[in-house]
């Protein structure tokens, strides 16, 4: 069986940006020719960038505004320039606690592949119409706005003339843009809740400029036709998000847009036994982005999903390096410290969701292993106008940042230095404060 120091299962932002930056802790180590394998399921490196054509990318990583390709094809040549091994059109079909990777192609066939360290880097999925329990037939015309978007971008097909979308995620905004600029009509996108899911950025650009109208507390309650989409009823919700009689619209069209959330890809994680976090959908890490079973680490919307790419590729180059780190720590026989949550001896902080925010990235922190300063990421689960987010340690207040909005659909980050947290008994809560508090 072959082994690899470490091998990067996906071939997406997260997965390039992850290897190059094992790669370059292990040459900084003076190792030069270090063991690390991409495996992606697809034709190409790249992931979903390959069909974002639009431009927004890359402001944070190379201070400059990319496409997705571009901004995929300056990693793609970075693991090119360092000789990192990778397999393209192989599918990973299980992994095991004792990194064991199983997988197949059509060249090996089905083969398993011995791993020092394994980087998860799977992705995220859409949520298709089955999840949602729309009523009505079973058309054609109904499509997520991924898939929307390949079709466009790639394969040189408009899905339809006039199109509803539900769902104000960013995939979604986006496609509302991009189908106009094809000839297409899109004349409304429904939200379920109260607030947009999508960035503020993205509204304005993809909805506002074009007049297309968003209709905040709406969803479909209905599809009319059988061979092809020919309307969408939809209609506003209560409090509860039950559709309230009366208020039904119908839109005439050929084509909905499905745009409905995100789903991290964990079926491997969940097949090795890896501790999942109930609201992400995505692994619970420490701040090494380790899992809680020694050797395995996850990044980019494998994790969480993100709203911007440079924070995938961010949170990735950390669990690169911090995967490398252990390898060499390993290989030299230094006492490495356990795993998140069984770390003996080893001082664990956890971080806690307080009032108002949904999840944190890290779950927990430990001070004499983590770097100088890091950086938690977090959401909030409602939108909140003139208000702080406040950050205590233990039962102190270290941190109090004043916030003009702050919603759902953008995610927030802090930073906090090691001799910081060093100094706590164990506990530090982010949360979101009215401005009266």
């Amino acid at each position: 069986m072959d082994r690899y120091d470490i091998i990067v299962i996906g071939g997406g932002p997260a997965g390039l940006a992850a290897s190059v930056s094992a790669y370059d802790e292990f040459v900084e180590a003076g190792i030069s020719k270090p063991s690390i394998l991409i495996l992606e399921r697809d034709v190409m490196l790249g992931g979903i960038l390959n069909q974002c054509i639009h431009n927004g990318f890359g402001l944070h990583t190379f201070k400059e505004e990319l496409t997705g390709p571009e901004y995929a094809d300056r990693f793609i040549r970075k693991v090119k320039e360092r000789n990192i091994e990778y397999m393209l059109q192989t599918m990973v079909l299980s992994i095991t606690k004792d990194r064991i990777v199983t997988a197949v192609n059509r060249e090996k066939g089905m083969f398993s592949l011995e791993a020092g360290k394994i980087i998860l880097a799977m992705g995220c999925r859409e949520r298709s119409r089955g999840a949602l329990n729309i009523p009505g037939y079973r058309p054609a015309g109904i499509y997520s706005a991924g898939t929307a978007q390949r079709l466009v971008n790639i394969e040189g097909y408009l899905p339809g003339r006039e199109v509803v979308i539900l769902g104000s995620g960013d995939i979604g905004l986006i496609m509302a843009r991009r189908m106009t600029l094809e000839g297409a009509r899109v004349k409304v996108v429904a939200e379920l809740m109260p607030y947009s899911g999508g960035l503020k950025r993205n509204i304005v650009q993809c909805l506002d400029d074009f007049g297309i109208p968003l209709k905040l507390s709406h969803t479909v309650v209905d599809i009319k036709g059988k061979e092809r989409v020919e309307a969408v009823i939809i209609a506003k919700v209560d409090k509860d998000l039950k559709p309230i009689p009366g208020t039904e619209e119908e839109y005439k069209c050929d084509t909905l847009l499905l745009s409905c959330g995100l789903i991290p890809e964990n079926e491997l994680s969940n097949g090795a036994g890896i501790e999942m976090n109930p609201v992400t959908n995505g692994p619970k890490v420490n701040e090494s982005m380790e899992t809680f079973v020694p050797g395995i680490y996850a990044c980019g919307n494998v994790l969480h999903v993100h709203d911007l790419v440079d924070y995938v590729s961010e949170e990735a180059a950390n669990a690169g390096r911090c995967a490398a780190k252990q390898v060499l720590r390993e290989n030299n026989g230094a006492d490495v410290p356990g795993d998140g949550e069984k770390a003996g001896n080893t001082k664990i902080v956890a971080v806690i969701a307080g009032n108002g925010v949904r999840y944190t990235v890290p779950v927990c922190i430990r001070p004499d292993v983590m770097d100088p300063e890091i950086t938690i990421r977090f959401r909030v689960g409602n939108v909140y106008k003139n208000c702080y987010i406040e950050v205590y340690l233990d039962d102190e207040r270290i941190m109090r940042r004043r916030k003009q909005v702050v919603s759902p659909g953008e995610m927030e980050n802090i930073s906090v230095k090691r001799e910081l947290l060093a100094k706590g008994a164990g506990t530090l809560k982010i949360l979101i404060a009215e401005e009266n508090v």
